[in-house]
């Protein structure tokens, strides 16, 4: 038996699913390390890179975070993460303080990109999660349209206090929306500020597609958790769920295989993370503790009550066979 349990120790180890101590609060960064692990597109790209010249290590994330998912798929090392929090504090994601999980991935995402020193390798990092679209702001007084290139490294989408499906989240992202009376648009043929409507239309997908439910809702100054329902497919075809905005694009499938979970209130809470390793098995992380759990468990956090924990973040893997661009850009 002992031996049985040595094993499947070494082989999570190896797939890089194994505990993180929670030092200072960490359990946020846990999470986001533990998507990050199960990322081995963005472990192999960081294994590329070779620094060169003068490097202050303590304080380079990109290399920092590069040593933690080494590490993490290394039996003795008893702490794999301690040097990046440490890396982290140096740049406002402190030590004893709540994080949001949406904010912490974009900062790493955004240091690594400011602090590799081989630019080309770096962007092949953030063009893993780069969703590119083009906003469309629609004059009413003229109808001149105004494009707008951008990205986005994980999709914000809005949640409902209801019911909601994942396609149907991304589908009202999608669509087009009036803007409110305080958010007046400076038209540059009306040569003022005036009514608008607008819209993103979607140019080309990554290979990771990361989503951030919108669960925490801001009014009067005061942040509340939203416990609705938000239910989210093993496997998702984005060609399907905008067909009607993007008739003309090719497949596009996606794998769920990280969840970032939130329990607790918005502004007193907890981060866990769903994983699904390389031979399809998900496990369930929370700081040092992992077990084996299933898909059903996984659906569990499509909503829930005061104090339970709901699914914050989804991090689907695209089908190497599938295309990636929608449009031209």
């Amino acid at each position: 038996m002992g031996l049985e349990m040595s094993r499947y120790s070494m082989d999570r180890r190896v797939l890089g699913i194994r505990g993180l101590l929670n030092f200072g609060l960490s359990c946020c960064v846990n999470a986001v390390l533990q998507s990050f692990s199960a990322t081995t597109e963005l472990l192999e790209l960081l294994k590329r890179w070779q620094p060169s010249g003068r490097l202050e290590e303590k304080l380079n994330v990109p290399l920092q975070l590069k040593k933690a998912l080494c590490a993490m798929r290394e039996q003795l090392e008893p702490a794999p993460h301690r040097r990046f929090l440490d890396c982290l504090h140096h740049y406002q994601i402190c030590w004893y303080t709540a994080h949001d999980a949406d904010e912490v991935f974009h900062s790493i995402l955004n240091l690594i990109e400011k602090q590799m020193s081989d630019q080309d390798l770096a962007t092949e990092i953030k063009n893993l999660f780069k969703i590119k679209v083009e906003g469309h702001i629609l004059c009413s007084e003229c109808t001149y349209t105004h494009h707008v290139p951008t990205y986005f490294l994980s999709l914000p989408l809005h949640v409902r206090e209801d019911t909601n499906t994942l396609e149907d989240c991304i589908r009202s992202f999608f669509e087009c929306q009036k803007l409110e009376d305080g958010e007046l648009f400076y038209c540059e043929r009306c040569g003022e500020k005036t009514q608008s409507s607008q819209m993103f239309k979607l140019v080309s997908l990554p290979s990771i597609l990361c989503i951030h439910l919108k669960r925490f809702r801001n009014s009067e100054g005061y942040t509340r958790k939203l416990y609705c329902e938000v239910s989210f497919p093993k496997i998702i075809n984005i060609a399907e769920v905008l067909h009607k905005e993007h008739p003309e694009m090719p497949e596009n499938r996606y794998s769920l295989y990280a969840v970032i979970v939130h329990s607790g209130k918005a502004m007193f809470g907890h981060y866990t993370a769903y994983v699904c390793s390389l031979d399809g098995k998900w496990y369930y992380t929370n700081d040092s503790c992992v077990r084996e759990a299933s898909w059903e468990e996984v659906q569990q956090t499509y909503r829930g009550h005061l104090g339970s924990y709901t699914a914050y973040m989804l991090l689907y893997r695209r089908a190497s066979s599938d295309i990636v661009q929608t449009s031209s850009e």
